[in-house]
């Protein structure tokens, strides 16, 4: 194959990939991304493999810069799915009723706070 048939090509899988990526729904992307994160640690083994077998200087200059870029790629792929994993699970501990002031079901507003006279955050009508 020669050098333009080698660059349409990625021009072609740079545009699809684009497309294809655009097109994702935001509660697709964490699990996509999960997914993407396995492809990557494939890739980082397959680069590390040809680094191992490489004879030529040039080839082995270029297989541990692909396992370098593999090894930024894979790692920042899991920074991000867990920034997106702890934007969805902030919600979630956001809404838990805290043992220091919250409301309990069932009981007054504001009931349980140290010092301000309450009930000492019992349920309505408990009589402490």
């Amino acid at each position: 194959m020669g050098p333009v048939a080698v660059l349409t090509v990625v021009v072609l899988a740079v545009f699809v990939g684009f497309e294809v990526v655009s097109k994702v729904t935001s509660k697709l992307h964490t699990p996509l991304m999960s997914g993407a994160n396995a492809i990557h640690g494939i890739i980082l083994v397959g680069a590390i493999i040809v680094a191992g077998q490489a004879s030529d200087p040039w080839v082995l200059g270029i297989a541990l810069l692909a396992v370098v870029l593999a090894t930024v790629n894979l790692v920042g792929g899991f920074v991000v799915t867990d920034r997106m994993l702890e934007m969805f699970s902030g919600h979630k501990r956001a809404r838990t009723p805290a043992s220091t002031g919250a409301a309990t079901a069932g009981g007054t507003a504001g009931a349980g706070h140290p010092g301000d006279g309450g009930s000492g955050g019992g349920v309505a009508g408990e009589g402490r």
